[in-house]
């Protein structure tokens, strides 16, 4: 099955049992990405990445998995300013582990019901 195809499903069957907005994620091989949509106004609330936390942690090494742990964070409290509490999550077409798996855990661990 092609990439593009098995996104689409999974995000028809989001989209149509929710009312909750979404908390999509996007991987690439430098950074991990994270927005918060609501697609009853089509529009995205908030949004985070790895490259605006790991300049902050430049004096040491850190992996893949443990900045999109803080992506996960950082979306967290940007999306309970919004006061979205509760969110889909939207893994698209990654299977859910790793740095998506990560992104799930920092959002719960600061309150945002994933």
């Amino acid at each position: 099955m092609i990439k593009h195809q098995k996104k689409a499903r999974i995000r028809k069957k989001l989209r149509h049992r929710s009312i909750y907005p979404r908390l999509t994620v996007f991987r690439s091989n430098q950074a991990t990405y994270a927005q918060i949509v609501d697609d009853t106004k089509g529009v995205t609330l908030t949004q985070a990445s790895t490259k605006e936390v790991k300049p902050q942690a430049k004096a040491k090494a850190q992996s893949r998995t443990a900045a999109a742990f803080k992506v996960g964070e950082l979306i967290a409290q940007r999306a309970l300013k919004h006061k979205v509490t509760q969110a889909v999550f939207d893994r698209g077409a990654y299977k859910y582990h790793g740095r998506i798996k990560a992104i799930a855990a920092g959002a719960r661990s600061k309150g945002l019901k994933v």
